[in-house]
């Protein structure tokens, strides 16, 4: 009889979420086969290096691919999705830092990367050594230099300023009217009537003119707002049902559903990582 030679196991997922408390910042180690990321935006840096595999994303109009060893960086409030490139996946380290983390010490203005994948195997181990001084939690001192030794390398090897642009002023006004309703009103029903008559446009033209300068469509800027709301409260302690019903989800699973595709990691296991 002849031997029948098994089949290579494949890798399974894998998520660990953690907040570093002196930084105040989140961070992420992840394995991702099947999962994808709906269209999503960050407030703060989405900044990672590639360990294996390819990630496949959608961003400022184009579609990019990262390989092992190779740096991702997502700007705040940039629309953009994440996938496997190859069957296997990809597996990388993610900083998430705000924007005043990288502006404080380390910059004057705010900082603008024109690439969304860089290549530098120096500077990925290096973000990879921090990433892991940053979980391990050895040592304060080492994670706080490493840091800034890092991120300052990152910054002077591949950022430049950008001056701000808007869209017309009446424009800027209604989107802005329109967000700060939803920013107070996140957890209501609420209809693209009442927003349209808030920024005083016409659905359609407040629809345009919404998408144009977010990224996203009005339902799903309000989920995503409900999702970043849910990751307060829960950061907070509050329960994960609790949380679900006060930022306007109907249910826990439904909440379930809309943090995983954002977030990567399910609301108990952001509870738990908010704990380390």
């Amino acid at each position: 009889m002849l031997a029948t030679r098994s089949a290579p196991q494949r890798s399974t997922e894998q998520t660990k979420f953690w907040r570093d408390p002196a930084l105040r910042m989140e961070l992420l180690r992840a394995t991702y086969i099947t999962h994808s990321f709906a269209r999503h935006t960050h407030e703060g840096y989405a900044i990672g290096v590639i360990d294996a595999g390819v990630e496949e994303f959608a961003y400022q109009g184009a579609t990019h691919q990262a390989t092992a060893n190779n740096i991702v960086i997502v700007h705040p409030g940039e629309v953009h999705t994440g996938h496997a490139g190859v069957p296997d996946g990809w597996k990388y380290r993610m900083f998430y830092p705000s924007v005043a983390l990288l502006q404080g010490e380390l910059s004057r203005s705010v900082p603008y990367f024109p690439q969304p994948v860089i290549q530098d195997q120096e500077l990925a181990e290096e973000l990879r050594r921090l990433h892991l001084a940053l979980e391990s939690a050895d040592s304060r001192l080492e994670a706080d230099c490493r840091f800034l030794w890092t991120f300052s390398k990152l910054l002077s090897r591949y950022a430049e300023h950008r001056p701000q642009t808007f869209g017309s002023g009446l424009e800027t006004l209604a989107v802005r009217q329109a967000l700060d309703y939803l920013s107070v009103h996140y957890a209501h029903a609420v209809s693209l009537n009442d927003l349209a008559n808030i920024a005083q446009l016409k659905p359609l033209r407040f629809l345009r003119v919404f998408q144009r300068a977010t990224g996203l469509p009005p339902h799903s800027y309000l989920v995503q707002m409900r999702v970043e709301q849910a990751k307060k409260l829960l950061a907070a302690g509050l329960p994960i049902a609790q949380a679900a019903f006060d930022t306007g989800f109907t249910d826990q699973s439904h909440l379930n559903r809309h943090f995983k595709r954002l977030v990567g990691v399910t609301p108990g296991q952001y509870v738990q990582g908010c704990k380390a």
